[in-house]
């Protein structure tokens, strides 16, 4: 047990948003004297996510003690897991009963649990209702947006909306993880059995139309204009909001954390969400992000970092992290509250995404994988490589094992 006249200093390195300093402080507070969690921050403005994924690997790669419990990006979980606590004999029941499935799978290695969620992610778009209210039939394509509106239903509004030649449609292309996650949802919902047998085929023909897809949005359609190749998420909603553009696929906290820096900007009023766009004949689909806790198997604090993941799993948190920061609940109790609901009737959206989204392959190299093909993608999508050419290029590195050195 804990002892009773020392406290005990518990480091969790995370990205340290409002959200997350209210529930240490939460935390903190309930166990005064006992207990204290010393957030170490690694925001999102200062370390792409490459860089805090490496910052930890070489924290513990060195066997360090100085951080007893880190989030990771869910598809580090594999990864990650040689160094982390194995989590079965505190959390097997709970993880069955009390956590939603789709996140749980992302926290199991080798059939062990190695992680448990802090909050889900699943993409999505969003969209501009003032602007898509200047059309006549407004009302009714608010409807089909709402439910998924076709790519070419998207395609065919710009120029009703008379934005030809203007930023249309937003997305991720910079070279990194989020350009990856807008290449497999365009594969995925071509295919809906593109990652059979956990593996990625890009020589398949999803993997070749996906791309050609998003190529075509910057180079024939232009829907999309070329300085998306530059842009990671936060970047894609800044130059949505500083150009009127329509549309633009994201993650779920978008307005909740633009809105707190700028919360006089009446635009905010006008942005809604909506799935992704599907192709005729196929299913909208959406890939699953997120961030998952693991604990140092290199801590001397274990029983009270456990603590703090128990405490960060109660529907208390959950919904603190929620209303503060827009983090999607993992707790299955917070989604049977139908009072709850009622008040939130965002979390009833992101729960029908959820049941449509999908999870990238569960690989220890995906990382190394995934940084090979978002590198030749990111290449075709500026249009200095053809599409054969950046798939070829990724496969023949990636059956190679050479080292991509960007």
């Amino acid at each position: 047990m804990f002892g009773e006249d020392t406290v005990q200093k518990v480091y969790f390195a995370d990205h340290i948003s409002p959200a997350h300093k209210a529930v240490i402080d939460a935390f903190n507070k309930k166990y005064h004297g006992r207990i204290e969690i010393v957030a170490v921050d690694l925001p999102f403005s200062k370390f792409s996510t490459n860089e805090r994924k490496e910052l930890l690997a070489r924290s513990l790669r060195s066997k360090s003690n100085r951080l007893d419990i880190f989030s990771v990006d869910y598809i580090w979980t594999s990864r990650f897991a040689k160094w982390c606590e194995v989590l079965d004999p505190y959390f097997a029941e709970y993880a069955q009963t009390k956590i939603i499935s789709p996140t749980i799978q992302s926290c199991i290695s080798d059939g062990k649990i190695v992680a448990m969620p802090l909050y889900i992610d699943i993409g999505m778009m969003y969209y501009r209702q003032d602007i898509i209210q200047r059309l006549p039939n407004a009302t009714a394509i608010e409807q089909k947006l709402k439910k998924s509106i076709t790519w070419d239903e998207l395609i065919s509004l710009r120029s009703k909306l008379g934005y030809s030649g203007r930023p249309y449609y937003i997305f991720q292309a910079n070279d990194y993880e989020g350009l990856i996650c807008n290449y497999f949802e365009i594969a995925k919902s071509l295919d809906s059995n593109f990652f059979a047998h956990n593996t990625i085929n890009l020589d398949s023909p999803a993997a070749k139309k996906a791309l050609q897809v998003l190529v075509d949005f910057v180079h024939k359609q232009k829907i999309s204009p070329l300085k998306v190749v530059e842009f990671d998420e936060n970047q894609s909603y800044e130059y949505m909001l500083q150009h009127d553009a329509v549309f633009v696929r994201g993650w779920p906290n978008f307005v909740e954390n633009f809105q707190k820096a700028d919360p006089k900007n009446p635009t905010f009023q006008y942005i809604k969400r909506a799935p992704l766009p599907h192709f005729k004949g196929m299913k909208p689909t959406s890939v699953y992000g997120g961030w998952n806790l693991m604990v140092s198997k290199f801590s001397t604090k274990k029983e009270a970092a456990i603590e703090f993941i128990r405490f960060l799993q109660t529907k208390e948190a959950q919904k603190m992290m929620f209303e503060l920061g827009g983090y999607i609940p993992v707790n299955h109790d917070i989604y049977a509250d139908t009072m709850y609901l009622a008040q939130h009737p965002d979390l009833v959206f992101y729960r029908q995404l959820v049941e449509n989204g999908f999870h990238r392959p569960s690989l220890e190299d995906y990382t190394k994988l995934s940084d090979i093909i978002a590198h030749f993608v990111h290449l075709a999508i500026k249009g200095e490589i053809t599409t054969d050419e950046a798939l070829r290029r990724a496969t023949e590195m990636i059956g190679s094992k050479n080292v991509l050195i960007k």
